[in-house]
């Protein structure tokens, strides 16, 4: 089985919706506040297959190949964004190879716009 660990910016509430994985959270495992480098050499030690994170810029500061852990990055870590996108992301944990970066677009987050407040004169 696939073992999983979301990163502390990833809603809790996907550990449960990816039910085919082995999945962990950061803070159940007692690394909440490792910085991604410290963080990507716990998991892959650990035994994790993937790391899910809402981080865009780790592509930028981990040089991929150095590690044996995958990383599928989400555009919108945000649970109402996310739980719209359950089977994409299981798809690209499925997905993933050793070393590798996939990230995954579930759009953005939009705020309703507001009607115009009344003017004052």
């Amino acid at each position: 089985m696939v073992r999983v660990l979301l990163d502390e910016n990833i809603p809790k509430a996907l550990r449960k919706a990816l039910g085919g994985f082995d999945v962990s959270t950061v803070q159940y495992m007692g690394w909440a506040g490792l910085k991604n480098g410290e963080l990507l050499s716990a998991a892959e030690a650990a035994g994790f297959d993937v790391f899910v994170t809402g981080d865009k810029t780790v592509q930028f500061e981990q040089n991929m190949s150095r590690w044996k852990i995958a990383v599928v990055s989400l555009s919108a870590p945000h649970w109402p964004i996310v739980k719209n996108h359950i089977e994409r992301i299981g798809l690209a944990i499925e997905g993933a190879t050793p070393s590798s970066l996939t990230r995954v677009d579930l759009g953005g987050f939009t705020r309703p716009k507001r009607a115009p407040g009344p003017t004052l004169g």
